[in-house]
């Protein structure tokens, strides 16, 4: 595991990598949107965005549509820098 060190270990979880390279596609992404492409569970998923929230990487928002609770998801730049450096450091080990 040492040469992954320069990993992001946030970013080196798969489902929270899914999110992340699904948030740079899109404006924003519903929960329901997200949890149908990722093909993860509710409860998971809501732990694993939490951790992207914490970090800053993503920014969530609950509103309403009618009367059903909405949860939307947008990357922040923080999130995408974060996700670019990844890519690169990935590129790295590949290419030794």
């Amino acid at each position: 595991m040492d040469k992954f060190k320069d990993l992001d270990p946030l970013l080196h979880s798969q489902l929270r990598l899914a999110v992340v390279s699904l948030l740079l596609s899109v404006e924003s992404a519903e929960f329901v949107f997200i949890k149908e492409k990722t093909g993860a569970t509710a409860g998971n998923l809501s732990v694993q965005l939490d951790k992207l929230n914490t970090a800053g990487y993503i920014i969530i928002e609950k509103s309403f549509k009618g009367k059903k609770p909405l949860t939307t998801c947008k990357i922040t730049k923080k999130g995408i820098d974060a996700f670019e450096q990844y890519v690169i450091n990935l590129k790295q080990y590949i290419n030794k």
